[in-house]
């Protein structure tokens, strides 16, 4: 079992800076994806950014060059969003696949707004 808790989301202004955070508590497996995804009103969950056990990431093309995901050893998993648009308001949600089942967090609002 896993639980995720995110922070570090609020209200920022067009070009700004936001680095989320995502507490992971309970037992990683060794072979894990963990990602960081966002649900803007009235739009599906899609994903943003994803970093595999094996160190890859990725990248959903409208944050490319602006968002980079990041872990620490201590299970700890990070969102580092720069250049923020209008568009990337959303709930943003971390998550873990392992073992076949999926673990979601609560959420943390991101607003852009001038």
């Amino acid at each position: 079992q896993v639980q995720l808790v995110e922070s570090g989301g609020g209200l920022v202004r067009p070009g700004g800076s936001l680095r989320l955070s995502c507490a992971a508590s309970g037992t990683i497996a060794s072979l894990y994806l963990m990602g960081w995804y966002r649900q803007a009103p009235g739009k599906q969950r899609e994903l943003v950014a994803a970093l595999t056990s094996g160190s890859g990431t990725s990248y959903a093309d409208s944050v490319k060059g602006r968002f980079t995901i990041s872990k620490d050893n201590a299970k700890n998993m990070y969102l580092q969003m720069n250049s923020l648009r209008p568009e990337d308001t959303a709930v943003y949600y971390c998550s873990v696949f392992q073992l076949g089942k999926t673990y979601w967090g609560q959420g943390t609002q991101v607003t852009v707004s001038s």
